[in-house]
């Protein structure tokens, strides 16, 4: 492998994500590059960036609701073969670091890893976080990320998951948001979902069910009984959430057959 393949090229998108940027950029600062991909951002986010020496590239925000329209422009404007997306509110362990530069200097590494996430809720880390497995660390060449939320990027070649016995090995998910603001987020994500789900004709089984089952794999199947209350308020909003997302599906076709009647 050349000198080229063992680099490490950290790319971040932002917009208005100066509350937890100065963090993420000391956690991430020993990479070999740190890319910058910013929606406009309005408040102190580009001057933080410009700090750490970090370089900056711009995409237009538009009416974008999420990071997703501007991922594939992100990691194709990465300097190097391998590109590690983190986003502004999250912490990247000196133990995560260090074994993703010891995983690309072998010969048997694949071209992306799924990384293990933990995530602050009501004011503490999950215990269980077996289910928050992201895809962020791949190779630049030939991979592309869908414009939609809550969707991971198509790479060009083999992907594994790093093992949730390597301790530490994970990012840290700083975002603490309030019941409230958790409910605004999955509206406004659930509204652009739907535009990734064209074509779905769901029935009324499928809305009574769903939400269901997601509650019972947030909740059973994946551990979230071990965060008590955390965990069932958890699995509760997972299951609103996929409720709320199928009924707006169902929404659009019963407008759609009122229009045509």
């Amino acid at each position: 492998m050349t000198d080229r393949g063992q680099k490490i090229s950290v790319v971040i998108n932002t917009y208005n994500a100066e509350q937890h940027l100065k963090e993420v950029l000391e956690s991430v600062k020993e990479f070999d590059e740190i890319l910058i991909c910013d929606m406009e951002s309005t408040d102190r986010t580009l001057d933080i960036a410009r700090q750490y020496g970090c370089r900056v590239v711009t995409f237009p925000k538009g009416d974008a609701v999420s990071a997703e329209p501007a991922r594939t422009f992100a990691i194709q404007s990465a300097a190097n073969h391998w590109v590690f997306v983190v986003d502004a509110d999250e912490l990247v362990t000196t133990e995560l670091r260090n074994y993703l530069y010891q995983r690309i200097s072998k010969a048997d590494c694949p071209e992306g890893l799924y990384i293990p996430r933990r995530n602050l809720f009501l004011g503490q880390y999950e215990q269980n976080f077996t289910a928050d497995y992201q895809l962020r660390f791949f190779i630049r060449e030939g991979t592309e990320w869908p414009p939609y939320v809550h969707t991971f990027p198509k790479v060009n070649g083999r992907v594994e998951k790093i093992p949730l016995s390597k301790e530490n090995v994970c990012f840290y998910h700083l975002i603490d948001e309030t019941i409230g603001q958790r409910i605004a987020k999955d509206n406004r994500y659930s509204d652009g979902e739907v535009a990734k789900k064209a074509g779905k004709h769901y029935g009324v089984l499928t809305l009574l069910l769903k939400p269901h089952w997601q509650f019972f794999s947030s909740f059973v199947l994946r551990g979230g009984f071990l965060d008590g209350k955390r965990g069932l308020i958890r699995a509760g909003l997972n299951a609103f959430y996929k409720f709320a997302l199928i009924a707006k599906i169902m929404e659009q076709d019963l407008r759609n057959q009122k229009h045509e009647s």
